[in-house]
């Protein structure tokens, strides 16, 4: 496997499956971070808002909102995939949480190219499955998903 140090908005060509990315940026998980996603997203449940029924819970303490920890850890690899090679993205899949995120974690992601796909619809364009996991301050994995994105080519594809 490669491993190649930072950079921004890779076009679909400079990419090769295997290829790594530690993201230098880490981020310290606040009480405002995830009172803000809870109530943005109107999501009521006791774990994340209301600390004594998170003391009650089997955590003793605030759970982080998943979903921020989930859009953090894709916000995290934007600079260094796809900012400003980016048509669209096509989807995620296979979103998984192994460990819970509490207020004051520190988190850092880490990227890895699983597959790379020439667009039959756009010759400008291939389409990249990237692997974006998170991981604690102790290590532990905290979140996992697959991105699927239509990332420009540096020269369009030309018809046969």
């Amino acid at each position: 496997m490669k491993t190649r140090g930072r950079m921004a908005g890779r076009y679909y060509e400079d990419w090769a499956v295997g290829d790594r990315i530690e993201h230098e940026i880490r981020r310290t998980v606040t009480v405002t971070d995830n009172l803000l996603i809870s109530t943005l997203t109107h999501n009521p449940q006791p774990l994340h808002i209301d600390l004594e029924a998170a003391r009650a819970s089997e955590f003793g303490q605030i759970l982080v909102n998943g979903t921020f920890t989930f859009a953090l850890m894709v916000g995290v690899s934007v600079g260094d995939t796809t900012l400003g090679t980016l048509v669209a993205n096509l989807g995620y899949d296979k979103v998984t949480m192994p460990a819970p995120v509490f207020i004051g974690d520190t988190l850092r992601a880490e990227t890895e190219i699983l597959e790379l796909r020439e667009s039959l619809s756009r010759p400008n364009a291939g389409i990249v499955t990237f692997e974006h996991t998170m991981y604690n301050q102790r290590n532990q994995l905290v979140c996992r998903s697959l991105r699927t994105a239509l990332v420009k080519r540096r020269h369009p594809k030309k018809d046969k």
